[in-house]
């Protein structure tokens, strides 16, 4: 579909990748290449540093909280190399050989993406840029040469020094280096029990932190503290939320949601848990794109070969040895199939839908359900608005055919059995105009400046959605949690807060669950999350086991903060995508649907630090020649397939 996916709060707007090469190549006097293995040259002196005995605490749990080191140099001695105050790095001599040598000349950014983090790691460890940033930094680099517990002193060491400085992503919002401090020290924790080691009674809050601004941000800090414990109080616990009192149920059956005593949220389907399980599926036949003409459900409708079936649910099939050929053995099967044997229960249309009989065949023969959507303005689709006008949420005329749009939908399909929740808009919060003269990227939307007024129209229609269909809940898209304390005054009749987000390979932080309870009390669905299978330079297996591995952490995120576990507000997620689609990084003449681009379109959390849109499928269509029947199953797929069916 059109969309571009943004990355408003990712850790950076230059991201790293997930290769951790322990070692670095230099030439020996003889000219001979060598590996070098990392050791810190100065560990320090406490693996879980005692603050108090180096300076005094104030004002903790209060917006006037600050950290005074009354002895720097013990201090630094206690810390060790490459957390502040240290400064040893300056006497390390593997630092001093690669300075020397001009392995660390250039831009510190220039070695977040890099593969060697031995070069990464003495390049920020000896940057100048804001405090909270380079810290951050030397503690990712840190964290992927496996120096786990110097990592942890690192991101503690911003939540002491420097709570409220910000970095800057490449869309000007801003980032809160200590939150995402604590959100890397809670999974480091978590991921590495053996180590003993539970971040407490820590807290950063900001208030009116969830716009483009930092003029009125407010912080609130407690650093808490670092503590040795058993191991197996960092394991993920069950809580019996069954045992619990209700406290709200909302909907009707067959599809409900139900809040627990402990605020914990658990979707219900006739009577029984259900977690989303989705993928986000429009597959686009190589060559064809919304600019030209081919609509958001062509695919519902399409029969390319004239068989009498439609193309990509039924004639699809597996390239099992990826030669770009169907042999004998690889019959079509169809991506229904594939859906169902890879767990997926759900499916996310983006703007309605046009083959009611086809959902019903994926819904009775695959028992594959439907997450049905109105773009509601954003694209310009339904509002009437000019693209490079965009959907005004004020004007009363667009509302209007906006509504007219909903209303169509719900009527048409408010009865059908496949129906598990509708969904309005996509990431809309991030909608703009777009000016060809300056090349800007436009969302057909004036969203961005118009937030209170869209969320009060998204809620004003949810309610009507309400008043016409009680049986099923209504989910808003928005991206990641920028405005959200403004969605939050407008979400009576929006029942989940759903979040498009590419936060990372480890998941969406401990901050982010917290926030969407702190804000809204209501559950998340992750209307898209996903991971190019592309990694410039690199063999595309390698990027192929990057994209899953993301996934895996990813999805392991909703799990650990489900009902019963963690913040328990998850109730799954919508993958992005199914399989590749080869329009997406932009339109003609400078890009073509007949190539699969490998440009990146803007820099984000992924692989080699960029998003390639047009590489996010769960499978491929290979090198195009059989589009759009032939399916290359990624690493990804399966993944999902073994834990999507347990």
């Amino acid at each position: 579909m059109p969309l571009i996916v943004l990355l408003l709060f990712a850790h950076d707007s230059r991201l790293t990748t997930h290769d951790s090469f322990a070692n670095v190549e230099l030439m020996n006097v003889h000219g001979e290449s060598m590996e070098m293995e990392f050791n810190l040259y100065d560990p320090g002196t406490e693996t879980i540093v005692d603050y108090s005995k180096y300076g005094t605490f104030k004002e903790a749990g209060t917006d006037q909280y600050e950290y005074r080191v009354t002895n720097r140099k013990r201090l630094a001695a206690a810390v060790g190399e490459g957390v502040y105050p240290n400064n040893s790095v300056y006497q390390d001599p593997i630092y001093r050989m690669l300075l020397t040598k001009g392995r660390l000349a250039g831009s510190q950014w220039d070695y977040v993406t890099i593969e060697d983090q031995i070069l990464a790691f003495y390049k920020w460890a000896s940057a100048h840029d804001t405090p909270a940033v380079q810290q951050f930094y030397t503690a990712l680099a840190l964290e992927k040469l496996g120096q786990t517990e110097q990592a942890i002193k690192g991101y503690y060491a911003i939540l002491v020094h420097f709570p409220k400085q910000v970095g800057w992503t490449i869309w000007h919002t801003p980032l809160y280096m200590s939150r995402m401090a604590m959100d890397r020290i809670e999974f480091l924790t978590r991921k590495h029990p053996e180590l003993g080691i539970k971040l407490v009674e820590a807290s950063v809050t900001v208030e009116n932190g969830y716009n483009a601004s930092i003029a009125d941000d407010r912080f609130t800090v407690n650093p808490g503290k670092l503590v040795k414990v058993n191991p197996s109080e960092l394991k993920p616990r069950w809580i019996n939320i069954h045992k619990l009192p209700v406290l709200k149920t909302v909907g009707q059956e067959p599809v409900q949601l139900i809040q627990y005593e402990n605020h914990h949220w658990e979707l219900r389907v006739k009577g029984k848990p259900f977690m989303v399980k989705a993928v986000a599926y429009s597959p686009t036949p190589i060559g064809k794109t919304p600019d030209e003409g081919y609509s958001l459900d062509s695919w519902m409708t399409t029969d390319l070969n004239g068989n009498g079936q439609i193309d990509g649910p039924f004639d699809a099939w597996v390239d099992k040895n990826k030669n770009n050929r169907q042999d004998a053995d690889e019959p079509a099967v169809g991506d229904f199939r594939l859906m169902k044997e890879m767990g997926v229960n759900t499916i996310r249309l983006y703007h309605h839908a046009g083959n009611k009989e086809l959902l019903r065949r994926l819904y009775k023969e695959y028992g594959i359900r439907v997450i049905m959507g109105d773009l509601l303005g954003m694209y310009a689709v339904g509002s009437g608005a000019k693209w490079f006008e965009g959907t005004d949420y004020t004007d009363p005329v667009q509302q209007e055919r906006m509504k007219e749009s909903v209303r169509q939908m719900i009527q048409e399909y408010k009865d059908e059995p496949y129906i598990l929740m509708w969904m309005l808009g996509n990431e809309s919060n991030y909608g703009e105009v777009g000016d060809v003269a300056k090349d800007k990227v436009g969302f057909g939307s004036q969203a961005r400046t118009q937030p209170e007024a869209l969320y009060q129209f998204a809620n004003e229609v949810a309610g009507m959605i309400k008043e016409m269909d009680p049986n099923h809940v209504v989910v808003f898209s928005n991206g990641d949690t920028f405005l959200m304390d403004i969605l939050a005054k407008h979400m009576s009749h929006i029942d989940v807060f759903g979040s498009n987000a590419y936060r990372g390979a480890s998941g969406f932080g401990r901050s982010f669950w917290e926030d969407v309870r702190r804000f809204t009390d209501k559950p998340v669905l992750f209307t898209e999350y996903g991971c190019p299978a592309y990694y410039s330079g690199k063999s595309l297996e390698l990027a192929e086991l990057r994209q899953s591995e993301y996934h895996q952490g990813n999805w392991e995120d909703m799990l650990n903060n489900r009902a019963g576990y963690g913040v328990g507000n998850a109730i799954g997620g919508v993958a992005f995508e199914f399989v590749d689609e080869w329009w997406k990084a932009g339109a003609p003449p400078q890009f073509s649907p007949m190539v699969q681009e490998t440009v990146g379109q803007f820099r984000a959390d992924f692989p080699d630090g960029w998003m390639h849109e047009e590489w996010l499928g769960l499978l491929s269509q290979g090198d195009g020649s059989h589009s759009p029947y032939m399916r290359q199953l990624r690493k990804v797929y399966h993944y999902y397939k073994g834990v999507w069916n347990e």
